[in-house]
């Protein structure tokens, strides 16, 4: 008695006699869920389904597609091809070669939200200079206003026009 001084195993319950039966019916419950739940009638994750959205009868009436796209996440800054790229004179050799000989060439610029209207003007002419018929602009909205990049409101836009009375 001197290695156990509390006695502690004689005052533990002994186990209980009725535990088989709940065996048995735990068993059978999983059982149960994992029929059901495997049955066609639950819709599995990587069953296709037949689900349609609406068409709109003109809804590509105003859309362009587009030649080349850039993504200009900050001032300075253009990924291209998944490069990133300044505006020098080898981006601007790049356009050149995207454009080719062709005339109705369309570039698409994904402009962040921290890209001023100076550096889209900037890009604008770059892209003009190169022989782009045309330049499309998908702008991020800025947290500060919920404007687009280079709409003129908001800190850090460069050509914002501000009317007096």
């Amino acid at each position: 008695m001197i290695t156990r001084p509390l006695d502690l195993a004689s005052r533990m319950r002994g186990v209980p006699r009725s535990f088989d039966a709940f065996f048995y019916v735990n068993i059978g419950l999983i059982l149960l869920f994992f029929g059901l739940f495997g049955s066609r009638f639950v819709l599995s994750p990587g069953l296709a389904t037949d689900f349609r959205l609406p068409e709109a009868a003109n809804s590509l009436a105003g859309a362009m597609t587009t030649d080349v796209v850039i993504a200009v996440p900050r001032d300075d800054m253009v990924l291209a091809e998944g490069e990133v790229r300044s505006f020098d004179q080898q981006f601007r050799g790049w356009l050149r070669a995207r454009v080719g000989d062709r005339t109705d060439a369309r570039l698409l610029v994904q402009a962040g939200a921290p890209v001023s209207a100076h550096e889209l003007a900037r890009i604008y002419a770059i892209a003009a200079e190169a022989g782009f018929a045309s330049v499309l602009l998908a702008a991020e909205p800025s947290e500060e206003t919920g404007a687009p990049a280079g709409s003129g409101s908001g800190s850090g836009s460069g050509l914002g026009l501000e009317v007096k009375p």
